[in-house]
């Protein structure tokens, strides 16, 4: 078959294919054009799930009729003055972006700069223009694209449904609101107004207006659950919200990365949070982070993706070394946190046995015809017994035990309460974060009163991660025992895999691991890690050079010491079943609030659950 040259409107239409996914990818080109001109507002509106309408508003600087002719254009931009690939400090700077929406939809752009006396629009249809023209509208630029995919109605079957592309749209505009809090955005879809946020214009304070804008577009809960980053290092700063990790999600879509101002959905970074935070959350659950990474365009790739959703950093390992550290430092400092969530679940628990106590009655009706609540023989009003035993029946997983079973708590710590004589002489352990001791329930749970409300301790979790960062701690102080091995074991690898490992045999060397080359694609294990006993050493560099290749990191080790480690722990920490003395579950109380990371346990399980004196008295309905 002949070779030919492919005609304007095929090559413009191809290129769409890969600019213009769905209708979401229209509105991020387009909104990143916006926020490129300088605008102070944007104005989003989509129609249809975007194939009837998306319309763009900005108050940008807006552009003359010649630059808005070669605008639609395809490789026209104004976006690199020195056409220089290594040093891109815009969103855009292709230039394909509305040369491929005109090519599978109607587009107009009417646009006015501030000096000029009217504005110009522009029509592209199906690839075929129409103008400069005439037009009428203030400074800035309106974009309209109606029809989408109407030149290539096969691309429409691969649409989803109205709503769903609904939601992608609002996530595309969220995650750029969030990266740029200087701007106010505002996304209408349909008649309903979904996002609407101001410009952190009068916020001196970067970090101050950056939390704000997280607050405005996620919800003020993130900025009450999680910890403020602002580390820097090697010319890379990494800032941002990254929330506590009792505070989780079950899949990573309130994960948001951003590098240079850009939305990114980046396995590598995604991984170094995940890294980050390490075991102190379960594999099945995810954080909830805002997290931006700024540094010099010339040290990052952002034109490795074609929608830019993927970056390369010219040192990975500087990039991923300082999430890795930023979030556990950051994490380890705050000291044991209660999980807002988990108390407010705990809570739902015991309100969920209040209800009526006659059939098809709500609880409105135990107060009687009268309105007023059963009145005790001892002239108190108060609810029935019966509601009573339905409340407590209700609100526990399991029936009622024998009285003589829960007359006396496992160990009682009671002692004088706090400030009941005297004010200025307070109970000690009052003013600690996790408060005194009072009792243990079940021979499984520490008791303890704090100040403003109670705390629930499991006692096996909490000393089992006490357990497991003190050996932590004596391993790195220590360094990792190591076990010679009689007769080096040789393992047969790629030459490139097999240089990658020697390359790093130093880092290795610290975790235990002994190695040296033997030969273009071969290494000789000289030692192993003492605590990992007898294991498949082979399997273990393979899966060491497998992480060598993807991520530059060789994290496998790493995870193994701490697996075994956890593992130690688990046996030799204070088991469920224990009857513990009272200055026993004080000392554990103290050392929590003093060790690190000590609000989850080694498999990312809550330690402890605080309840507020405030909401307890609402169960009872004294508030």
């Amino acid at each position: 078959m002949a070779v030919r040259r492919l005609s304007d409107t095929l090559v413009d239409r191809i290129a769409a294919g890969e600019v213009i996914e769905r209708p979401s990818s229209v509105v991020k080109e387009l909104v990143e054009n916006a926020i490129d001109a300088g605008a102070g507002r944007i104005e989003i509106v989509v129609e249809g799930g975007g194939r009837r309408l998306i319309r763009v508003d900005d108050d940008g600087t807006g552009m003359s009729p010649e630059d808005l002719d070669l605008a639609v254009e395809r490789h026209a931009t104004s976006k690199l003055p020195d056409g220089d690939l290594v040093d891109i400090r815009t969103l855009g700077f292709r230039g394909e972006a509305l040369a491929s929406i005109g090519a599978v939809a109607r587009l107009t752009v009417t646009s006015r700069t501030a000096e000029a006396d009217a504005a110009s629009g522009v029509v592209v249809e199906a690839g075929v223009k129409s103008g400069p023209m005439p037009a009428a509208r203030n400074r800035g630029t309106r974009v309209e694209v109606a029809d989408l995919f109407a030149a290539t109605p096969a691309r429409l079957r691969f649409l989803k449904s109205e709503s769903a592309e609904n939601q992608a749209v609002t996530d595309v505009v969220r995650r750029l609101a969030l990266a740029h809090p200087q701007i106010g955005f505002g996304l209408t879809v349909g008649e309903r107004i979904t996002l609407s946020v101001a410009a952190a214009g009068g916020l001196a304070d970067p970090a101050e207006a950056q939390a704000a804008r997280i607050a405005d577009v996620l919800g003020d809960e993130i900025r009450r659950n999680a910890i403020a980053l602002d580390f820097e290092r090697g010319g890379v700063r990494l800032t941002g919200l990254a929330g506590h990790p009792n505070w989780h999600r079950p899949t990573s879509r309130q994960l948001y990365l951003f590098v240079n101002g850009r939305p990114m959905r980046d396995r590598s970074l995604t991984g170094a949070v995940r890294a980050g935070y390490g075991d102190l959350m379960t594999r099945d659950r995810w954080p909830a982070c805002a997290l931006f990474l700024t540094l010099d365009p010339r040290e990052v790739d952002v034109n490795v993706h074609p929608a830019k959703a993927e970056v390369r950093f010219r040192d990975a390992g500087l990039v991923r070394g300082l999430i890795v550290s930023a979030l556990r430092s950051s994490l380890a400092e705050t000291g044991p946190v209660g999980s807002e969530a988990m108390a407010a679940e705990t809570l739902s628990r015991f309100q969920a046995g209040v209800q009526s106590p006659f059939p098809g009655g709500s609880a409105a009706t135990d107060r009687g015809a009268s309105g007023s609540r059963y009145a005790a023989p001892n002239g108190h009003h108060g609810p029935s017994a019966y509601a009573v035993s339905r409340a407590v029946a209700g609100g526990f997983g399991e029936a009622a035990a024998p009285f003589e079973a829960v007359a006396a708590p496992s160990a009682d710590a009671r002692g004088t309460p706090f400030s009941a004589v005297d004010e200025a002489a307070p109970e000690p352990g009052a003013d600690h974060p996790l408060g005194a001791a009072r009792a243990q329930l079940h021979e499984t749970f520490v008791l303890a009163q704090t100040r403003d409300g109670i705390v629930i301790v499991d006692q096996h979790a909490a000393h089992e991660r006490l357990v497991y960062e003190r050996l932590k701690a004596e391993i790195a102080a220590n360094g990792v025992a190591r076990q010679g091995l009689l007769i080096p074991e040789v393992v047969d690898l790629d030459p490139a895999d097999a240089a990658r490992l020697c390359d790093r045999a130093g880092e290795l060397a610290e975790l235990g691991l002994e190695l040296e080359g033997f030969g273009p694609g071969a290494v000789a294990v000289s030692a192993v890690p003492a605590m990992l006993g007898d294991f498949d050493v082979a399997g273990l560099v393979r899966d060491l050079a497998e992480d060598l290749a993807v991520a530059d990191t060789a994290t496998r080790l790493r995870d193994r010491l701490d697996a075994v480690a956890s593992r130690m722990a688990c046996h030799g920490s204070v088991r469920a079943g224990r009857r513990m003395t009272p200055e026993e579950m004080n000392a554990l109380l103290r050392e929590m609030e003093a060790t690190p990371n000590s609000g989850q346990c080694n498999h990312g399980r809550p330690t402890f659950v605080e309840l507020k004196l405030s909401d307890i008295e609402k169960l009872f309905g004294r508030r």
